[in-house]
């Protein structure tokens, strides 16, 4: 099968924040690429038993964002709805759930811009402070991993694959 969604790896390799950003970068758009093209439908469809769909992950991946990012690194944010869940409502427009991962990645952004690697997280994870870095390489894993999941649920729905 012939990859129609294909994008290079990063190429960056000018130190470790550089590095680490150019992939956390990569995996977000790799996420979001399998929603490109696509109807309400097809990233609202459930192809396996756990339920997930296209669009439950991209809403999954922006709590995500917020998550680590805002409430952890930058933190806390006590009244945000943590709803981990990849059931995405019926009056929440599709339009709605990728803008708001928009949104959430751009927040991000700028509390990585301002944070140095070493820094502590503000709110612990698992009683314990974890560095920006680690928080960057864990969303970037979890990211990845979504997309790998995004991957698999695209060709499931129209055959198309690549990263």
């Amino acid at each position: 099968m012939t990859e129609s969604q294909r994008e290079t790896v990063p190429r960056a390799d000018q130190g470790e924040r550089d590095t680490a950003l150019a992939f956390l970068a990569f995996a977000r758009r790799c996420l979001l690429k399998k929603t490109e093209g696509l109807t309400e439908e097809q990233l609202r469809r459930v192809l396996v038993d756990s339920g997930t769909n296209l669009l439950g992950l991209v809403q999954h991946a922006a709590v995500g964002e917020r998550w680590w990012f805002q409430h952890h690194v930058a933190g806390p944010l006590p009244d945000e709805d943590w709803d981990f869940t990849m059931d995405v409502p019926a009056e929440r427009s599709v339009d709605e759930v990728l803008a708001d991962y928009r949104v959430a990645i751009s927040a991000s952004d700028e509390v990585i811009a301002r944070t140095d690697l070493e820094q502590a997280t503000v709110v612990p994870v698992d009683d314990a402070p974890k560095s920006l870095r680690w928080v960057i390489a864990h969303v970037t894993s979890e990211t990845a991993r979504h997309a790998g999941h995004a991957d698999i649920l695209r060709e499931q729905i129209d055959g198309t694959t690549g990263r």
